[in-house]
């Protein structure tokens, strides 16, 4: 039918962009280097064509950025352990935290691009929120966290993309130390700061 043709035409544009804008980020030395004009260019549309699916250039990187998110959403919402909703509150916080670490690590340039956006608060986007009510959700099922919005702000304080940023290209420290790292300071808070200690040693 003719009216299909410019949907196609839109959701092809669509994904060329995020594809453009995608390699634009993780070439340039700061988010700021990327234009809307690079992308276009890269991206082979007119900048009216990219203004008319994202508005701005804000809009374009919280696009990009759910769109790379969808697929842990999707594992966070009605997935199996251990990010699925059938987890053990305990263990699934551990996990919540893990992924997303393991998303800004993975997708950094675009973190960080994110959070450098000058048109709204990092706090105030739809993906923060969204995990924001998520861990605080499954922090209200154990014991001194009901209602703990300041807990769930606390914790993801720990995962921000510029805090990441740091410490792997500035402290040197590796994927896995990270991920250690943050298991355990979760572990401390989850037990009322309690250090982590070897079995042997309770």
């Amino acid at each position: 039918m003719p009216e299909r043709k410019p949907r196609a035409d839109a959701a092809r544009n669509r994904e060329a962009v995020l594809a453009a804008a995608d390699r634009l980020f993780a070439d340039r030395e700061s988010p700021e280097q990327v234009t809307m004009a690079d992308v276009a260019a890269e991206a082979g549309v007119g900048k009216a064509t990219l203004f008319r699916g994202f508005t701005d250039r804000a809009g374009l990187i919280r696009a990009l950025y759910e769109a790379r998110l969808e697929t842990v959403r999707r594992a966070v919402t009605d997935g199996p352990r251990p990010l699925g909703p059938t987890t053990a509150p305990r263990e699934r916080v551990l996990a919540l935290l893990d992924a997303i670490l393991c998303f800004k690590l993975d997708h950094r340039h675009l973190s960080l691009a994110l959070e450098a956006t000058g048109s709204d608060s990092p706090y105030g986007t739809e993906h923060y929120g969204w995990w924001h009510d998520t861990l605080r959700g499954v922090l209200d099922q154990l014991p001194g966290f009901q209602g703990s919005d300041f807990a769930a702000h606390a914790l993801l304080a720990a995962v921000r993309a510029d805090l990441v940023d740091h410490l792997t290209n500035r402290q040197k420290m590796t994927r896995e130390q990270l991920r250690e790292e943050l298991a355990d300071f979760t572990i401390r808070i989850l037990d009322g700061g309690s250090p982590h200690r070897p079995e042997s040693e309770h």
